[in-house]
């Protein structure tokens, strides 16, 4: 089951339909009143900053619902770009953003398979523990 949508933060969209593909702007790991803030490496394990990163994964997939009306219309995950904040030392990004590529692989099977970018941050907006965007190719 989806969260609801999670309302932008300013004065954007949550996502952006152009040309066949659809972007998706930042998102953090909230489901409802639950929101996973801290640093990956310090305050939170990386168990926390997995779990944190497929909160944030199901977002995006609430936001996308609500922007094509089925996720059905979706062909192919082709980026993902994962910001983790991080405590110093902190080196495990690429681990903790697995937890956003393998709920995209478990909901699309392989066209759930993607690019990526996994980096770490000193501090993220709200001091929530990561944001995630993501581009997706539209069927036509």
């Amino acid at each position: 089951m989806l969260p609801e949508v999670f309302p932008p933060a300013g004065n954007y969209v949550g996502c952006v339909v152009d040309d066949g593909l659809v972007y998706v702007g930042g998102h953090g790991p909230t489901a409802g009143s639950d929101i996973v803030r801290g640093k990956v490496g310090g305050d939170l394990t990386l168990e926390d900053g997995q779990r944190a990163a497929r909160m944030t994964a199901l977002s995006i997939l609430a936001t996308l619902q609500a922007e094509l009306g089925d996720l059905d219309r979706i062909e192919r995950i082709v980026k993902v770009f994962g910001m983790v904040n991080v405590a110093p030392g902190f080196e495990r990004m690429p681990a903790v953003i697995d937890g956003c590529s393998d709920l995209l692989v478990e909901v699309f099977g392989e066209p759930g398979r993607h690019t990526r970018s996994a980096v770490g941050l000193a501090e993220l907006p709200f001091g929530i523990a990561v944001e995630i965007e993501l581009t997706a190719r539209l069927r036509e």
